[in-house]
C-alpha cells in the first residue's frame, strides 16, 4: 500500500479524494481520514501520520452519489447535518444532492422553498458530520497508533488558470515553498468575496495558532534534519483548471486516480517527468488516459506551464511573503528568487 496526505483549502476536494472511487481497473482507495494528519518520524526515518479524529466533517452541497458515493453511504445513518434544507418527510437535502430538487422544501432558514426560487435551499457551507467507522472504505489502519508511512504529500487549491493539473516539487525546500504560496479561489467555506484568489499557505490560514513564518521554518527544519530520500515527495495539484468557455478541463472525482497513479509511479521511480521552471510535470504519454474522453487540447492545456501567467503572479507572491516580515525563512526567499530566474530564462528562450 502507498499512503498519501493532502492539504487543500475548504471545499476543494479533501473528502472526495479521501473516499475516492477510482475509475481505473485494479485500483482501490482506502480512507484513513479526511481532515487532519498528525505526523512524526518513525524509527526507520520516515514520516508517519495518524488520524486524530473520530469522524468526517464535510461540505454538503455538491456531495452526491455521483461525486462521492462513499460519503453518501457513510452519512446514511447516525449523522448530524447543519444548515441543510428539509423535505416534507423530514429528510435533509442540499444542492446537487439529486439530479432534480424536490418539489417542496423548507430552506436552511426555515422558509418555504420551491425549485423556482432563486435563493439556495441549503447554505453553501452546509455540513455533514458522521462517524468514520461507518465509511465503507475505511482502512483497517485508521486507528493504528503507530500511524502509516507517508510517501507523498499533495498541496492544492481551486484555480481556474495558471496552476497545472499536477506538478512535483524539485526538493523538500521547493515543496515547502509551494505549500507557502498555495492559493485558491475562495468558496463559501472561507471568509471574504467568493471567487477571489487568496493565498492559503498549507491550507492552514484559518487554523494556525502561531506565526506562519515560524510554521514555514518548522517545515524547513523537518527537511533539514531528515534524509531527503526518506521524506515524502511533495506535489501541487489543481483539479479545477478551466478552459476559455469557463468549463472544467478535467473531469475530477474518480478520474483523479489517474493523477495519483502518476504520483505513485514517481514515488517508486517508474514514472517519467519533464523539468520545467515551476517543477516536474508528467512526461508526454505518462499520464494514464486510457478510456478517458477528454480532448487532446484540454490535456495539453492542463499540463501546460503558463510562463506568462506565473510571471504575472510574481508581484503578488512578493506581497504575500512581505506579510511575514523578518520571520520569513531565507530558504523561501531563495526559492522565490530561483523561480523568478527560471521563469525569466524560459520567457527569453521562448522569444517573449
Amino acid at each position: 500500500k502507498t499512503y498519501v496526505a493532502a492539504a487543500f483549502p475548504s471545499a476543494c476536494g479533501k473528502t472526495n479524494m479521501a473516499m475516492m472511487v477510482p475509475t481505473m481497473p485494479g485500483w482501490k482507495v482506502e480512507t484513513i481520514g479526511d481532515d487532519i494528519a498528525w505526523m512524526k518520524f518513525g524509527d526507520d526515518g520516515r514520516l508517519y501520520a495518524i488520524n486524530p479524529e473520530a469522524g468526517f466533517f464535510g461540505v454538503a452541497p455538491g456531495t452526491s452519489m455521483k461525486s462521492n458515493p462513499n460519503a453518501m453511504r457513510t452519512a446514511e445513518t447516525n449523522s448530524i447535518f447543519t444548515n441543510c434544507a428539509v423535505t416534507p418527510e423530514g429528510d435533509v437535502w442540499w444542492e446537487e444532492m439529486t439530479d432534480a430538487p424536490p418539489a417542496e422544501l423548507t430552506d436552511w432558514l426555515r422558509r418555504p422553498w420551491t425549485p423556482g426560487n432563486r435563493r439556495k435551499a441549503a447554505h453553501p457551507n452546509a455540513r455533514f458530520t458522521t462517524p468514520a467507522r461507518q465509511c465503507p472504505v475505511i482502512s483497517s489502519e485508521w486507528e493504528n497508533p503507530a500511524g502509516v508511512p507517508i510517501s507523498a504529500i499533495l498541496f492544492g487549491g481551486r484555480r481556474a488558470g495558471v496552476v497545472p493539473l499536477v506538478n512535483e516539487a524539485l526538493s523538500w525546500q521547493h515543496g515547502t515553498f509551494l505549500g507557502a504560496i498555495m492559493s485558491s479561489e475562495t468558496t463559501a467555506a472561507a471568509a471574504g468575496a467568493v471567487g477571489a484568489v487568496r493565498h492559503d499557505p498549507f491550507a492552514m490560514l484559518p487554523f494556525c495558532g502561531y506565526h506562519m513564518g515560524d510554521y514555514f521554518a518548522h517545515w524547513l527544519k523537518v527537511g533539514a534534519q531528515a534524509d531527503e530520500k526518506q521524506l515524502p515527495r511533495i506535489f501541487y495539484v489543481n483539479w479545477f483548471r478551466k478552459g476559455p468557455d469557463g468549463k472544467f478541463l478535467w473531469p475530477g472525482f474518480g478520474e483523479n486516480s489517474r493523477v495519483l497513479k502518476w504520483v505513485f509511479e514517481r514515488v517508486t521511480g517508474a514514472g517519467k517527468a519533464v523539468e520545467t521552471p515551476i517543477g516536474r510535470l508528467p512526461a508526454p504519454g505518462t499520464l494514464d488516459l486510457s478510456g478517458l474522453r477528454v480532448p487532446a487540447d484540454s490535456i495539453s492545456e492542463l499540463l501546460r506551464v503558463d510562463i506568462e501567467g506565473w510571471i504575472a503572479e510574481l508581484p503578488a507572491l512578493r506581497t504575500h511573503f512581505e506579510r511575514f516580515g523578518t520571520r520569513l525563512p531565507q530558504g523561501l526567499k531563495d526559492e522565490l528568487s530561483a523561480l523568478e530566474k527560471r521563469l525569466q530564462a524560459a520567457a527569453v528562450g521562448a522569444g517573449r
